[in-house]
């Protein structure tokens, strides 16, 4: 817990000091959680009390407060208050790998919640990377994605009508459907290789409110074309993730000459 005598008096949180207040307290509150101070599920004391504590402004608890939670730090539990969490784990980016593959293969629980089914014409931006005319029909599936009931990425997909026929007579309301476990059990389409394009920006304000983001806000991006092993595309994804629910990581290696 805390230590309400300010370690021996002395005030960690200087006004002199050339870093801002509240990056001076988000320093303390995370060497207390780092050094064992704070341990996982240990309540923070609440925001008054950390104004005392330190001497400094709600504000300047709040933006500290928050930054914590955006880094993983911290979870606010509604209606209970503020907690350190456990460090959050890292999501490898595997294109042919399912969201519910990768949450299982986290010992996490998947869910899912259909926003839009239908069959659209493509923009150029969809039939182009499908190998499509332009002005193609595709049928187009966007879903919130979650992780332990908590929401973690609102997931767009596209791909041709012909390679999944039927697809939308599928009840996507009822449980946790993966599309590649379907396109694999009922089509014989199983995507092999593909390349993706990692980014961020701002989340839209439908986003922020599936996630759970208050405005403004930033979410982790990830397009991806896959492909079947002839190399013909299967489909594109378009991905809006929770920067701190579902982080996102990449394994590298050095090729030897």
């Amino acid at each position: 817990m805390i230590d309400t005598q300010r370690n021996g008096g002395i005030n960690p949180v200087d006004r002199n000091h050339p870093d801002p207040l509240y990056v001076q307290l988000r320093a303390v509150l995370k060497n207390m959680i780092e050094s064992g101070k704070l341990s996982v599920n240990d309540k923070l004391p609440s925001e008054r009390e950390l104004v005392a504590l330190y001497g400094v402004s709600r504000i300047t608890v709040r933006q500290a407060v928050k930054d914590l939670e955006n880094l993983g730090f911290l979870q606010t539990r509604a209606g209970k208050g503020i907690y350190v969490t456990e460090p959050q784990p890292t999501y490898e980016i595997e294109i042919v790998r399912s969201f519910t593959e990768t949450a299982e293969a986290n010992n996490r629980k998947p869910g899912m919640q259909l926003l839009a089914a239908a069959i659209i014409q493509g923009n150029s931006d969809i039939t182009r990377p499908l190998g499509l005319p332009p002005g193609s029909k595709v049928v187009f599936i966007e879903r919130l994605r979650f992780l332990d009931d908590l929401p973690v990425v609102v997931q767009r997909d596209w791909f041709a009508e012909a390679i999944a026929p039927g697809i939308l007579d599928i009840d996507w309301r009822a449980g946790n459907r993966s599309l590649y476990a379907e396109f694999k059990d009922r089509y014989r389409v199983i995507p092999a290789r593909g390349q993706s394009t990692l980014s961020a920006r701002l989340a839209t304000e439908a986003e922020a409110g599936f996630l759970q983001l208050d405005l403004p806000a930033a979410v982790l991006t990830l397009d991806q074309i896959a492909y079947d092993s002839e190399y013909r595309p299967v489909n594109v994804s378009s991905m809006a993730y929770h920067p701190v629910r579902y982080p996102l990581s990449l394994t590298q290696s050095r090729m030897r000459s």
